[in-house]
């Protein structure tokens, strides 16, 4: 049986619908900055960068939907979680295998690592999905993301005797404890240069402001100067 163009899409809605479900019954207990609202936020930043970007939607929505389905530093930094519960759910939804290999990929991909982590994959789709879950960790959200992890870590807000490191490796990077502040500099500080699009690039402009301009106040009040 010939399958129509609209059959088709009515069949990747469907399968978008599905994701959504899974996603959010998947994060329901997760921590606050990686719950099904980041998710959300991720998702909907991905389909208005991918408006000006030569890219395939489906892949686009699903992997925004599934990129931190098993975040590994919520698993023990197990980095193969997260790709092989969005290969077992999308197999199980009679998703096309050549889909399946793309969102694996952009899921393994998709993360900041540290300063000297060197990507080794690239797709239009994942450079859209990668801006998307960049600029959430900007601007006013990615400061309350920031606090709340640090919060749930149990860390430091601030501690002028312990500078940011920016010659981290990746395991360095994964494992260091140090103060909430520091990850503004180690990593929230260094996302507008690594942008891929140039949507993401614009909207990266306002949201690093954003922090540039919370820190200027945070250390003003640190010293009690206002």
């Amino acid at each position: 049986m010939k399958i129509t163009t609209t059959h088709q899409s009515m069949l990747k809605t469907s399968i978008i619908q599905q994701t959504i479900a899974y996603v959010q019954s998947e994060l329901s207990t997760t921590e606050a900055g990686h719950n099904w609202w980041h998710i959300y936020r991720v998702w909907k930043l991905a389909q208005r960068i991918a408006q000006g970007e030569e890219a395939d939607q489906f892949v686009v929505e699903l992997g925004a939907l599934l990129h931190d389905i098993a975040d590994s530093k919520f698993h023990n930094g197990d980095e193969e979680i997260g790709s092989s519960k969005a290969r077992e759910f999308l197999s199980a939804m009679a998703v096309d295998k050549e889909v399946i290999d793309h969102i694996e990929q952009i899921i393994r991909h998709i993360s900041f690592k540290g300063g000297n982590h060197e990507q080794t994959f690239h797709s239009p789709e994942l450079d859209i999905i990668q801006d998307a879950d960049r600029l959430d960790a900007m601007g006013a959200i990615g400061i309350a993301r920031t606090f709340n992890y640090g919060g749930h870590k149990g860390r430091d807000i601030y501690d002028p005797a312990i500078p940011p490191s920016f010659n981290m490796t990746k395991e360095e990077y994964k494992n260091s404890n140090t103060p909430t502040l520091n990850h503004f500099y180690e990593k929230l500080l260094l996302l507008k240069e690594r942008m891929n699009t140039r949507m993401g690039k614009e909207l990266a402009e306002e949201r690093h402001r954003f922090m540039e301009l919370y820190l200027e106040q945070f250390y003003k009040e640190w010293e009690g100067v206002l």
